[in-house]
């Protein structure tokens, strides 16, 4: 699997597998949990997403139980994870609305409690998870280059930023922003004209692409004109409907990176499928068609 540089000294493999899903599984054993990691280190993918309140908290220490089941594993790895959003939950009950906190206090408690429960001496990637109205970006940006110079934290990016958002904060540092997690999916296509794209690209900020299959819909609603449209290009091509659309965002020049969210070991392993479809510019804009529902102007 090809590689995208992030810094002079970390790249992403060009999907990254998404672990939000892991409490949701019925066996979230770390054999089981290991299971899936190898599946996609055998395909080359080895960029693992994160967030700290994945699976009501959960996640990060599943992936934790696992590589310390697995000590070998971890070396093979580059791991994400977000920070800034605090749940409703049992966990924190001090916590009565749900809201964003981006001050200094709650990032460095967030990355050490991260490096406890997933049992790691860095993160590869801290994320801020969503823009936070309240944000003082001095403070926010002081807190992130510190937890880099500490050598807490390999890099630093954040997650449904607008423009505006990241260079605001990217003002107040000194450490380079290096990525942006969006949603991008057919459903979702704002990105492609709305200038995030372009602006991302414009400051070296690598994109990623969460739910690229619409969290389902696109199996889920097959009576959808999108879903439709979709799954008769797929059949035309003869490939499978997932690998149509991500090898769809793998062809922009973006570099977009797909976040892949699963527990089903088949599907991890057929990931590699999505790098025979022989995505040309006539078939993207197929593709982009069909999420529009019309063709374009």
């Amino acid at each position: 699997m090809n590689r995208q540089p992030i810094t002079d000294t970390l790249s992403f493999s060009r999907l990254i597998y998404g672990m939000w899903r892991l409490a949701d599984d019925p066996d979230p054993s770390p054999a089981y949990v290991t299971a899936k990691i190898k599946a996609c280190l055998d395909q080359g993918l080895t960029t693992f997403d994160q967030a700290d309140i994945y699976g009501d908290y959960a996640c990060e220490e599943l992936l934790g139980a696992a590589l310390k089941a697995d000590s070998g594993l971890r070396s093979h790895m580059e791991i994400i994870t977000k920070c800034d959003i605090k749940l409703l939950s049992a966990k924190h009950p001090e916590t009565r609305v749900k809201h964003y906190d981006t001050s200094a206090g709650h990032i460095a408690l967030s990355v050490d409690a991260s490096l406890q429960k997933m049992g790691l001496d860095h993160i590869d990637c801290l994320l801020l998870h969503r823009p936070d109205p309240l944000m003082d970006a001095a403070e926010t940006g002081a807190v992130l280059d510190a937890a880099v110079a500490s050598g807490k934290v390999r890099s630093v990016g954040v997650s449904n930023f607008r423009p505006w958002d990241w260079r605001h904060l990217q003002d107040h540092m000194t450490t380079r922003l290096v990525t942006n997690q969006i949603e991008i999916n057919p459903f979702t296509l704002d990105c492609f004209t709305n200038g995030d794209l372009v602006e991302m690209q414009r400051d070296r900020l690598v994109p990623q692409a969460w739910s690229p299959l619409a969290g389902g819909r696109l199996f889920a609603d097959m009576g959808h004109q999108t879903a439709a449209a979709l799954a008769a290009l797929a059949a035309r091509e003869g490939v499978r409907l997932e690998a149509l659309v991500i090898a769809w965002l793998l062809h922009h020049p973006a570099n977009i990176l797909p976040v892949m969210g699963t527990n089903n070991l088949q599907r991890i392993a057929a990931f590699r499928e999505v790098f025979d479809v022989a995505m040309d510019r006539q078939l993207w804009f197929e593709v982009y068609e069909a999420g529009l529902g019309h063709e374009v102007p």
